[in-house]
């Protein structure tokens, strides 16, 4: 019997993921909701399977938890998993239009069109008027409702909507658990997809609506992660990833280029605390 599963991973955020829920409750398709909560030991989801997993010395394991939710998932019987982020509302097709994708091409990761919403309004967003605010990120594929796009750039692949059946999910490995903390797994997700002899297209049926959530950009916050992350990747895959984060922390003075490769700067080391 065919089924689908939705993972979730999350640290906080509780009304988004709420939210979130009552996104799901409402696709014209059902799916069993998995949640991973990382170094969020109380969270409890009525009606999900909740997973727990533990935060690492270095910080949060995005990776780990990812793969977590999927072995929870596919334990349960899945034969379609569906990757949202915390932050993410579905689209009332957007479980079907998964659905019927990876079960059509099960060789093909799919990826979702992702609108990011504005401040919510006093009372929070009307998931009634989500298609009204139908304007999806301009630095990925957005494919029309029924179109699908095929042979899609791996570096473009990220974890915020996407999807693939059991058997693909297995082939990839997973994400690689190396890294922690905040960037690089999604690039190295795609390279490794591409690698396995998985393909990745977009799927303009599976819209999804980002919550809005306060940013900084660059994200100085994970420079720690970002710097560590990128060397990661830059020794599996011989490039370096997030080049403008990378060029506007160094314009910022957060990080050096030295011998070739990334370090986060001594001034910004010497001015923390032990």
């Amino acid at each position: 019997m065919s089924a689908t599963a939705v993972v979730t991973i999350v640290h906080g955020r509780r009304d988004h993921l709420a939210l979130q829920g009552r996104s799901l409750a409402r696709q014209t398709d059902p799916a069993a909701h998995v949640v991973v909560a990382m170094d969020d030991p109380d969270l409890e989801v009525p009606g999900a399977h909740v997973v727990h997993v533990p935060r690492l010395p270095l910080g949060l394991p995005l990776a780990a938890a990812r793969n977590a939710g999927a072995a929870a998932a596919l334990a349960e019987g899945a034969d379609v998993l569906v990757f949202l982020d915390v932050d993410c509302l579905a689209d009332p097709a957007l479980l079907a239009a998964y659905g019927d994708d990876v079960r059509q091409q099960p060789g093909t990761v799919w990826s979702g069109p992702v609108t990011y919403l504005d401040r919510p309004p006093p009372g929070g967003y009307d998931l009634d008027g989500l298609a009204a605010l139908d304007a999806p990120h301009p630095a990925r594929p957005a494919p029309q409702p029924g179109e699908l796009l095929h042979d899609a750039d791996p570096d473009l692949f990220w974890s915020l909507s996407f999807a693939c059946h059991a058997d693909a999910w297995l082939a990839s490995g997973g994400f690689c658990e190396d890294y922690v903390g905040y960037g690089g797994e999604d690039t190295d997700f795609g390279r490794t997809l591409v690698a396995r002899g998985l393909r990745l297209g977009w799927t303009g049926s599976a819209r999804a609506y980002h919550q809005w959530h306060p940013v900084s950009s660059p994200p100085v916050e994970h420079v720690d992660d970002i710097v560590r992350n990128a060397a990661l990747f830059h020794r599996r895959w011989g490039e370096w990833p997030m080049g403008g984060w990378l060029d506007q922390l160094e314009q910022q003075g957060l990080v050096v280029r030295r011998d070739g490769a990334w370090a986060v700067a001594a001034e910004v080391l010497s001015g923390r605390t032990p």
